[in-house]
């Protein structure tokens, strides 16, 4: 059995690659989770877990991540990527994750409205929603990433 996770961090970064797949570990370098192993979980952020902006995970470790990204290989084409999580002070919290060829604003708009939504469906109450967002104008290939690493 897998322990539960007590910390977490929001991050959002972009970049450019050579190909699409090095645009995308590019984009997860620049989040600073380029080194990790990461096992994309659903998004439920686990009771009592902690925001740590300052996290550092040792490299190589195996860590349940909730992320959005979006590779895009059209020069000027504008695309973002956004994290959300709602906060529950009663329980476990919400993560939503979204990505598209949008505005970052349109993507921070997006998530949260994910957020209120899966609060609203799960007929909890809403303390507050976080959100991590980035938008990115393509060179030639070019990634956003949005993600919610949870670690022990």
């Amino acid at each position: 059995m897998l322990p539960t996770p007590k910390k977490y961090f929001l991050t959002a970064a972009s970049a450019e690659g050579r190909s699409r797949l090095t645009a995308f570990d590019n984009a997860l370098l620049n989040a600073r989770i380029g080194n990790l192993n990461l096992i994309r979980v659903s998004s439920i952020l686990p009771p009592a877990a902690e925001l740590d902006n300052d996290l550092v995970i040792p490299p190589g470790s195996l860590v349940p991540t909730a992320y959005g990204f979006i590779v895009s290989d059209v020069p000027g084409e504008l695309i973002s990527a956004a994290v959300a999580v709602g906060i529950s002070e009663e329980s476990f919290g919400v993560i939503m994750e979204f990505s598209g060829k949008c505005s970052k604003a349109e993507a921070e708009e997006t998530v949260a409205a994910m957020v209120r939504e899966g609060f609203e469906t799960r007929r909890k109450p809403l303390k507050e929603i976080k959100v991590a967002a980035v938008e990115h104008r393509v060179e030639k290939i070019g990634c956003c990433l949005a993600a919610i690493p949870l670690w022990y």
